[in-house]
């Protein structure tokens, strides 16, 4: 008996110890992966850009997609207590009678990134309303906690920037068209799956099942894949973050047959193409044909740098033929 006994005692400590290790790893991978620098201090060469003045990589020619007339808005998030910080650049002509659309950046990047202000400004040149936001712990919007939610949160604050287009600017529901890139365009496919109402998206470079980039992200880091359920669990303990509760890819399935874009390049090493592909296929399945534009040699949201004419052109005739001219 007493020999049953001394093994349990032994079984339990080795759980404590072995248990609290896991979860104190766990704590750790959590805290590394989700941090977010609010002031887009890691792309410093973004700071001083604006609508009216930007700059793009490799010293590419902006001077065509500028957009001098904005103002800048703070928008209440639908979570209470979030404020979003954004720029709204009304068409030039007919502001009143234009369609809109909303774009949304990419991880520890903001308003200012040269991926959201070129198809605003190609928006923009179009005749369209241009909306380009910060999403919560990002830029100048609310620091919540410093950290992201790979959408599962993030999508309120692109809904309550919808909202005050339709609100505050009197454009129909089915005049709103979203985009994003990177997480942006993942936490846009949340976005229109929760919203029923919202027009048609477009999605550069995202990620599709959340399960499998969460894989990816570890291995990226160095992490080894068998501390993902401690991370997921110490950041429901840490934060109440439950980053798994949808993910782009079961989004795809709500949207159903509403019009969605996807693109993504050959060469990114951030994300790779294959969720393109993924997500193209969760769309067909539910009846929407949808055939993603893969961009040959494209790193991670490159393609619009590579080859804006091409860009430009499908952009504008992606949201001009779903929300009208």
């Amino acid at each position: 008996m007493r020999r049953k006994w001394l093994l349990a005692v032994i079984v339990v400590i080795v759980v404590l110890v072995f248990g609290g290790g896991y979860l104190a790893a766990g704590a750790v991978v959590y805290n590394t992966l989700t941090r977010v620098n609010p002031d887009c201090n890691n792309r410093p060469d973004d700071l001083d850009n604006a609508p009216d003045a930007f700059d793009l990589p490799n010293d590419g020619d902006a001077s065509a997609y500028l957009m001098p007339d904005y103002e800048t808005v703070s928008i209440p998030s639908r979570d209470a207590g979030i404020t979003i910080s954004a720029w709204y650049v009304p068409a030039a002509e007919t502001p009143e009678s234009a369609p809109a659309v909303l774009l949304v950046h990419g991880l520890n990047s903001c308003k200012q990134a040269p991926s959201v202000l070129l198809p605003g400004g190609m928006l923009h040149q179009a005749g369209f309303n241009v909306l380009m936001m910060d999403m919560r712990d990002h830029g100048a919007s609310t620091v919540e906690d410093g950290r992201y939610a790979v959408g599962t949160e993030e999508y309120r604050d692109v809904l309550g920037a919808w909202d005050w287009l339709i609100a505050e600017q009197g454009i129909p529901a089915e005049r709103i068209g979203l985009f994003g890139v990177s997480l942006g365009a993942a936490t846009m496919l949340i976005a229109t799956g929760a919203e029923p109402q919202v027009a048609a998206v477009w999605e550069d470079s995202g990620f599709a099942d959340i399960q499998v980039a969460l894989d990816a992200e570890l291995a990226r880091n160095g992490y080894p894949q068998f501390l993902a359920p401690a991370g997921l669990f110490m950041g429901r303990l840490m934060s109440g973050d439950n980053v798994t509760a949808i993910s782009p890819l079961q989004a795809v399935q709500t949207i159903g047959t509403r019009p969605l874009f996807i693109t993504h390049g050959t060469a990114d090493r951030r994300l790779s193409v294959q969720y393109a592909y993924d997500l193209a296929a969760a769309a067909n399945a539910v009846g929407n044909p949808v055939e993603p534009w893969i961009i040959d040699g494209a790193d991670h949201v490159q393609g619009m740098f590579m080859i804006t004419d091409d860009y430009a052109a499908r952009l504008v005739a992606f949201f001009t033929e779903h929300l009208g001219a």
